[in-house]
């Protein structure tokens, strides 16, 4: 588990990384430099989870091996999916990440909602049901791992 205190506001306590694919960890299919590894690193304390359309065909591949959980969605309703999904982990134990119009309402529910605007964008409503916003998914990895780099954007929320 994941513990962030935050001043002003309630202590998170974190069981579950739920990402996006496509857009972020990913860009085109192909896993981004140096997500593996932070990943593997975070898996002490979080579950790691990717939760995709699989749009290239291509996530199995990236994460073989990796112990990382990954649920591939259908076509319609994927950011009913998406939501689901993060309920049946128990939203209120979630960080999740996302970047696209199906990601927001797993963004909205979870305990943290992080978007990161990377070369795929940014939908704007998905950007306005987060919590926080990086322009890295790397970035986003290196403050779960060292997290007093999110107090000061939580403190008082």
């Amino acid at each position: 588990m994941l513990t962030i205190e935050v001043p002003g506001n309630d202590t998170l306590e974190l069981k579950h990384l739920v990402l996006d694919y496509n857009g972020t960890v990913a860009c085109d299919g192909i896993l981004k430099e140096n997500v593996l590894s932070k990943l593997q690193a975070l898996s002490s304390l979080l579950q790691v989870h990717v939760i995709t359309a699989d749009t290239h065909g291509s996530v199995h591949n990236a994460f073989l091996g990796s112990g990382v959980t990954i649920y591939v969605i259908e076509k319609s309703h994927q950011d009913k999916q998406k939501q689901d999904y993060v309920n049946h982990l128990n939203a209120k134990n979630c960080v999740a990440v996302g970047n696209g119009f199906n990601d927001a309402f797993m963004l909205k529910e979870a305990a943290l909602g992080i978007v990161v605007i990377q070369e795929e964008g940014c939908f704007t409503k998905t950007l306005m049901a987060s919590d926080l916003v990086f322009s890295s998914i790397v970035d986003v990895l290196d403050s779960l791992l060292k997290p007093k780099r999110l107090m000061a954007s939580l403190r008082n929320a």
